[in-house]
């Protein structure tokens, strides 16, 4: 028998911000309900009443599960209480995505997420971008966390993790809400001492999970069904409302089962509008407006908080031209993030200039030899790279099956004519121009930038 249907009109999340202050960290509780029927059937009305600890309900995984977990056999046919096909735990993932405006999720295949990649596939809003790495599908989330405004990625347990994570701290410190999610032990291995592949050789399976709390926001690990939806409900809210990323393991059995609570369409996140304090706005204000009065040549420097705060555009109209604060500086970021970013923007165009130590498959490369930003500021051999022949590399990776275009370019009169081409007859490939210029090619800034970076490094110690 089915359970009985509620009216549209019954249906109303009823919203209870909480804020509480823990060790000066702001944490939230935000309730999901269901108006009840008015009927004298008895049901659970309560189908999303999410909690925001500070951390995951189960971190403790080298243990077993505080509830009890699900059994390793693969989903029946049939399915308990009229449960259709698609009310699974992995589908529950994918729509929440769906809804806060995710449509590609960026990937790498392995044995404790392929279960998890089907249902996330399968829903109709969502499409997999495979990534040759963990680390370039995190950049590539990030990229396109920063066009769309929240991104995802989905790897397997630990070796797939620990790879991400820089890509994951990069984005703590930008302030982008990126979903990072993680295919799981199976749920019978918690607790059981056994050691698995894909770890470091001990029973004990927190030692990811340590690893994501220093960077990220909310940590979940769902090794069983009956909390699956609170905790994935929770990660995600919790990584829109307070714009950092998050982590979500998910035991490999449980993306195909079914459950009552994945049974409807989830109600939609409730998220409080963030309000300023109009005494302290108008205060800041006028302290910046005195400092710019008093300046003869004022800068304005807009860093990633500008992004945060819806700022950009408002920022902009400050100041004609500004200089953007780079905080998490990671070489390589730059192409997978690119990555990300074309795929959150299709109807434009997105044009990269990046360097020879960063690069893997773009459109402008900067060929300068070596880490020319490295030699600025501590010269030494390890700043010399092999001269790759890129535009090669390119052919190899399209291999005639894309549509690809590639150029070298030495001196001004072939970049223009590059340049000509891409923005011409080549308009619609990927053009890759390769720019050649001298290692010692630098701006002026650079080079202050990299006396001041060196001699900051090199302060010897405090006396003791």
């Amino acid at each position: 028998m089915k359970p009985p249907k509620l009216p549209p009109h019954l249906i109303q999340p009823l919203p209870t911000i909480l804020y509480t202050q823990n060790n000066n960290i702001t944490h939230s509780t935000l309730s999901l309900s269901l108006s009840k029927a008015p009927s004298t059937t008895t049901m659970d009305t309560k189908i999303g009443a999410v909690d925001l600890p500070s951390k995951a309900p189960n971190n403790d995984v080298g243990h077993p599960p505080t509830k009890p977990t699900h059994p390793v056999e693969p989903p029946h046919h049939h399915h308990p209480f009229g449960q259709s096909s698609d009310a699974t735990l992995g589908r529950h993932l994918a729509r929440r995505l769906v809804q806060i405006g995710v449509s590609d999720v960026f990937s790498v295949p392995g044995d404790f997420n392929l279960t998890l990649l089907d249902h996330l596939i399968a829903e109709p809003g969502l499409t997999n971008v495979g990534c040759c790495n963990e680390l370039n599908a995190g950049y590539a989330a990030d990229g396109y966390a920063r066009s769309r405004g929240v991104g995802a990625c989905v790897v397997t347990f630990t070796v797939g993790g620990l790879s991400v994570i820089n890509a994951v701290a990069g984005a703590y410190s930008e302030n982008l809400p990126v979903v990072f999610v993680v295919g799981g032990p199976n749920s019978n291995d918690y607790g059981t001492n056994r050691i698995l592949h894909h770890t470091i050789g001990l029973p004990d399976f927190s030692q990811e999970l340590r690893c994501f709390q220093t960077v990220t926001c909310y940590q979940a690990v769902v090794n069983n069904l009956e909390d699956a939806h609170e905790q994935i409900d929770t990660a995600i809210s919790t990584a829109v409302k307070e714009s950092k990323p998050v982590y979500i393991s998910i035991s490999c059995n449980l993306p195909g089962i079914t459950h009552p609570t994945f049974a409807r369409e989830p109600i939609p996140f409730f998220l409080s509008p963030r309000v300023s304090n109009k005494m302290g706005l108008e205060a800041a204000v006028e302290a910046t407006l005195s400092l710019l009065d008093k300046s003869v040549k004022p800068v304005l420097v807009g860093g990633p908080k500008l992004r945060l705060g819806k700022a950009t555009e408002a920022f902009a109209a400050l100041a004609e031209a500004y200089e953007f604060e780079m905080q998490y500086g990671s070489i390589g970021w730059s192409v997978g993030a690119t990555l990300g970013y074309a795929q959150a923007v299709k109807n434009k165009r997105v044009i990269s200039c990046i360097g020879d130590g960063s690069f893997q498959s773009i459109i402008f490369l900067i060929n300068n030899g070596g880490y020319t930003i490295e030699v600025e500021i501590h010269d030494g051999p390890y700043n010399v790279i092999k001269n790759w022949n890129y535009t090669a590399f390119v052919d190899a990776i399209h291999n005639g099956e894309g549509n690809c275009w590639t150029a070298k370019a030495s001196c001004e009169e072939e970049l223009v004519e590059a340049i000509k081409m891409a923005m011409g007859p080549m308009k619609d490939c990927l053009c890759f121009i390769e720019v050649i210029v001298h290692k010692d090619d630098t701006s002026k800034e650079l080079l202050e930038w990299g006396s001041r970076v060196s001699a900051a490094n090199s302060r010897p110690p405090n006396p003791q």
